[in-house]
């Protein structure tokens, strides 16, 4: 075993455990508070600062990653999600809104450092002329990220019936804590370190295909959580009459199939050329939800429409998604990669955050029908935006 094949399992490793207490913790958030009698916007308001803080720390966490080292930044994100975790094992009385919010906007934090050092290291493990074998890789992190964060839906409703919440939180924080201890000594040191020290200027890119991926991410993930986020679990419970581990074990296996999928993205899409395959499958996507809200309002079986096309639309965005995480590496640069990185993903936080807002808004006011056909002109307008990308990658030093 070659020592980048070591040090991508490390990464991929520090990756999933993060990420399974990730998925476990908003599902957590999500039907504690639900039960506690929260409305849906009340709920979307506990993960604004989580949102928010994502944006921030995208920006500026891909130039700590080029001065400090993405080891460093990983690590930190590790034990920021352990200290978040550990704010949550309090009284209940201490649970008010504003001591939850405070939480989540260190685990937020700590979800885009991790994120964007595990994004920008793979591109430091794989030589630039094999972009195949970079495609490959990006998927496979990706996509197994996303399989354990359904996992970590279904742990998370698991927990809060056989832990209660705070036995859930306590539980994860200790797991996660032994994953920060291996990670100090196993990680690489300074993987990422820029060789020239980046200007605090540089976090904004000076990329036009960075710009525009950019952009057109921020629009796909907001379609994605304007009624994934708070109106879906919400309308499992409240319209099916779902239990919180028939809500949780339904959202696991969306997640997970959508990892899945994700994961054979290359083998779906063939070898990436131009930008005509990403304007292709975004216009495709955006077709679904406005097909599920169309089916809604004509009276057809709700169950059905919302399953079925759910299922559908998790298929059709994984490959959306799959597409634009390679294209982000690959367009990036090679010297302070976690720069371009961070930059992109900061746009991807963004695009949650207004998803976030406006599912727990948009469905408290007018439902679910709204937030898809939100969601759908989203998508379409992420379609748009990807006319603008070069037709080829661009040579970057």
């Amino acid at each position: 075993m070659t020592a980048d094949i070591r040090q991508y399992l490390v990464i991929t490793g520090n990756y999933w455990a993060f990420t399974l207490t990730d998925g476990a913790l908003r599902m957590l958030v999500v039907l504690h508070f639900n039960q506690l009698g929260y409305s849906p916007l009340e709920i979307a308001l506990l993960f604004v600062f989580y949102e928010f803080f994502g944006v921030v720390t995208n920006l500026v966490g891909g130039y700590l990653g080029a001065r400090m080292g993405l080891n460093r930044t990983m690590n930190i994100g590790l034990f920021l999600q352990i200290v978040a975790l550990a704010m949550l094992a309090v009284p209940s009385a201490m649970l008010t809104v504003v001591w939850v919010m405070v939480a989540q906007a260190l685990s937020g934090i700590a979800k885009d450092l991790n994120k964007m050092s595990a994004k920008s290291g793979i591109k430091l493990l794989v030589p630039d002329e094999q972009q195949g074998t970079l495609y490959k890789w990006v998927a496979i992190l990706t996509g197994s990220k996303n399989t354990l964060k359904g996992v970590g839906f279904f742990l998370g409703g698991v927990l809060l019936m056989t832990a209660g919440f705070k036995g859930a939180v306590i539980i994860m924080a200790v797991g996660l804590g032994l994953v920060w201890l291996a990670s100090l000594f196993l990680l690489g040191q300074d993987l990422g370190k820029s060789k020239a020290k980046p200007k605090f200027t540089d976090i904004l890119s000076k990329s036009r295909a960075i710009n525009v991926l950019s952009a057109a991410r921020m629009f796909l993930f907001g379609a994605r959580d304007v009624w994934f986020v708070v109106a879906l679990p919400v309308y499992l419970h409240t319209v099916f009459g779902w239990d919180h581990w028939q809500v949780g074990g339904f959202m696991a296996s969306w997640i997970i199939g959508y990892g899945f999928i994700q994961t054979i993205a290359p083998r779906i899409t063939g070898n990436m050329e131009g930008k005509r395959p990403v304007v292709l499958w975004a216009a495709v996507l955006a077709l679904i939800p406005a097909a599920i809200a169309g089916g809604l309002m004509a009276g057809w079986s709700p169950q059905w429409v919302v399953v079925g096309g759910l299922l559908l639309f998790g298929v059709l965005f994984a490959i959306n998604s799959s597409l634009h995480s390679y294209l982000i590496v690959s367009y990036a640069r090679g010297d302070g990669v976690s720069l371009d990185v961070g930059f992109y993903y900061m746009s991807n936080a963004a695009g949650r955050l207004l998803g976030t807002i406006l599912s727990g808004w948009v469905y408290q006011v007018y439902g679910l029908e709204a937030c898809l056909w939100i969601s759908a002109g989203l998508v379409a307008t992420a379609a748009l935006l990807s006319v603008l990308l070069p037709e080829r990658r661009p040579v970057m030093a």
